[in-house]
C-alpha cells in the first residue's frame, strides 16, 4: 500500500446502468483500496472499510432487477489508491 492512504469518496456515488435504472454504490467512510496486476495474478488489498465497501458494491449488482451488464468502474483516484490498477465490476446473467 502506498504511505499516504487517499480514501474513497464518503459520498454515494450514482451509476446509471444501460435500461436507466439508477444503482447507488455507497463507501464506508476511510475505505482504503489497492488493486495490483501481478502478472499471474490479481491482488486486491483493501482495509475493513474498504472490504466492507467492496462487499456491498457487489450486493448492489447482485440485487433483483439489476440488468445484465450493470457495472461499477474502479480506477486509480476513483476509489483506488494510486498506482493501482483499474477494476471493474460487472453483472452477469448467463448462466
Amino acid at each position: 500500500m502506498t504511505s499516504e492512504p487517499i480514501y474513497a469518496p464518503i459520498e454515494s456515488t450514482h451509476v446509471t446502468a444501460t435500461d436507466g435504472a439508477a444503482l447507488v454504490f455507497t463507501w464506508d467512510a476511510n475505505s482504503r483500496i489497492e488493486v495490483r496486476n501481478l502478472g499471474g495474478e490479481v491482488v486486491i488489498e483493501a482495509n475493513a472499510a474498504g472490504l466492507r465497501s467492496l462487499a456491498a458494491h457487489l450486493l448492489v449488482l447482485a440485487g433483483d432487477g439489476v440488468p445484465d451488464g450493470a457495472h461499477l468502474h474502479l480506477e486509480d483516484g476513483n476509489g483506488l489508491e494510486d498506482g493501482s490498477v483499474g477494476l471493474v465490476l460487472e453483472r452477469s446473467n448467463e448462466q
